[in-house]
Order: C-alpha cells, then structure tokens, then sequence
C-alpha cells in the first residue's frame, strides 16, 4: 500500500484572492500549480493548512467530521499570519463540493479520505518580509488513505526536550509548515540518538506537545493535558477527545504539566500516554526519554482508556455509534 498521504484525486477545488476579492471555485487538475518564483509564499512563509476526514458509512453515506471546526481553524491560522481573510462560507462549500466529486472513491472504514485545505501567499515581491501578501491561492487537495495502524498498535517512544520548543511561542496556535520544519531537525536528532518516534517539546520543564501532535496522560479516571494557549497547536481531535472523556465520566483536567509530574505519575501502574492528532487519532506511548533515561509508561503496552477512547470517536466517524455532539456533515 502506498504511503500514507501520497496518492491523490486527479483534481482539486480553487479559489484565488487578488484586487481585494475572492474568485468563484474552480476545479482544476490536482497535478500542478503556476507560481511566480518570488511568491510570498517562498521566501517569507505565508502558508498555513488544515487536515480532516470523509468517512464512508455503512449505508453507504459520505459524511465529513468537524468540518466546521476546521474551517474555524483555518481561519484562525490565515488571520494570525495575515494572510487575506477567508471566506468561510466558500471555504466549506470547497470542501463539500470536491468530497462529493469523488465520492465514490472515498474508502471503507477504517480507511477515509483524508482532506487538505492549502492558503498560500501569491503575491511575487521579495522586498516584504516585513509586510504580508496581498494576493493568495486556497485549495483543497484529497487523498484516500487506509488504517494508521496497519502495522498493529504499540507504544510510540518520545524524547522529552525541555531546551527548545516546537515554534515560537507567539506562533503555537498557527497550522502552518514553518512550524513543521523547525521540529524537524530535532526529530530527526532523536530518531538517530535514541530511536525515539517523536520530540515531546517542554520548554522548560512545561509539558506541552509533540512535532505534530497534541500529548494527553491519563492517570485513572483523569486525562491530563495543557491548557489552551497561543504556544501550541489546538488539536481538534484532541477537543473531541476531551468531550468523549467528560461524556464518560473522566475527570478532564486542562492545566501546565511539569516533566516531573509527568515522570512521577507515569512511573504509576496503569498510566497511560498518548498522542491525538488527525491521523492516528490516539496513539499510545508507551517509553520517555529523559536526559538519556528511558523511563516506561504504566505497563508500557497500549493502555485501555487510550483504547477505549480511540475506539469511541471511531464509532462516531465510522458511523457506528450516535453523533451527539452534531459533528459529522453528510455529504452524499
């Protein structure tokens, strides 16, 4: 099976922002794009995305999950790097439209179609690094992707880095490359030291998330995780995790986590970590790494409330289980 994220529908929606308007959609071919080689985007970074999923249901329905969230989240992240302002409503449309384009090749569960709504910076000037375009390009890309853990679920190793964080600070709540790329060297550093799966970023001592993916510990019936702040990435699925964990009962605590706090109650039988992003949903840990010690999560396996949980927003993306909260959009 080919790799997660690389194959993709022959076609894509588009919309252009330029003389201070946005252009009607267009569907155009997913295979290129035409930029000028000193567009914004290029040189100063003015992009930013979003990623969510169209699940096929058993009736054979194509249903969107947390669309609206994630349009908020665009949004957000296109006004905080001053990229034009979206429009929402158009936005949404795109989306709708393209997933009911290719209905038909959106996969069973526990497959999806994975969707990528792209807002880049058109405008060619390579003198405003201190000024934002005034031209951009949305689009939405798809591509249908099979089950994350194909591979069988295990506990993921984190290094815990408390000398550098993600982003810079001012920028966490951004969905944007730049942030992508500065974790990647300390990713990679730590795939090659430790044989760690990921960067736990806590600046220090303040627990916060990984190189793309938001951190949850669960002690018994509590989950643990940061509050919201503009330092870090405010995970959707993570928001819907947390509604599920309250709708069960668990004590969902939003506070600062301290790396010493973490490694005392991880020490604890029976607690479990996890991470809880798009595209694995929740995925256990199950080993820290701390100044070159490894210490292990709880029994170390795949715990049951992680599990519990994944399984319980899957059963509402899969349309398995009852969507209380209104999160799925029927597209067809």
């Amino acid at each position: 099976m080919a790799a997660f994220g690389t194959v993709f529908m022959p076609e894509m929606a588009l919309a252009r922002f330029d003389n201070n308007e946005w252009s009607a959609t267009e569907v155009v071919t997913s295979s290129e794009l035409t930029l000028h080689p000193g567009a914004h985007v290029f040189h100063y970074a003015s992009t930013c995305f979003e990623g969510l999923k169209a699940f096929r249901h058993a009736d054979g329905s194509i249903n969107i999950f947390r669309i609206d969230a994630n349009v908020e989240r665009m949004a957000q992240s296109s006004t905080l790097l001053h990229l034009p302002a979206i429009d929402k409503v158009q936005l949404k449309q795109m989306i709708i439209d393209i997933v009911a384009r290719f209905a038909d090749q959106v996969p069973e569960a526990p497959g999806s179609m994975y969707i990528r709504p792209t807002h880049i910076g058109t405008e060619p000037a390579i003198g405003k690094a201190a000024a934002p375009t005034i031209s951009s390009l949305l689009y939405v890309l798809l591509s249908p992707v099979g089950d994350y853990f194909t591979g069988g679920v295990s506990g993921l190793t984190l290094l815990l880095e408390e000398n550098g964080a993600r982003c810079a600070a001012h920028m966490g709540m951004v969905k944007s490359g730049g942030n992508y790329a500065s974790a990647l060297g300390p990713i990679l550093a730590a795939k090659e030291a430790h044989n760690a799966d990921q960067v736990l970023f806590c600046p220090g001592g303040d627990v916060q998330e990984t190189g793309a993916a938001n951190f949850i510990l669960i002690d018994g019936k509590e989950l643990i995780t940061k509050a919201l702040d503009r330092s870090f990435l405010h995970g959707i699925t993570r928001d819907s995790l947390l509604t599920i964990a309250r709708d069960m009962g668990m004590t969902v605590s939003e506070r600062d986590l301290t790396v010493a706090e973490l490694l005392e109650r991880s020490a604890k039988p029976g607690t479990e970590a996890a991470l809880s992003g798009t595209a694995a949903v929740l995925t256990p840990v199950g080993t820290l790494v701390h100044k070159g010690e490894r210490y292990q999560v709880g029994s170390g396996e795949p715990g049951e409330t992680t599990m519990k949980l994944r399984k319980a927003l899957n059963q509402i993306q899969w349309g398995e289980a009852a969507d209380p909260h209104g999160w799925l959009t029927k597209v067809r």
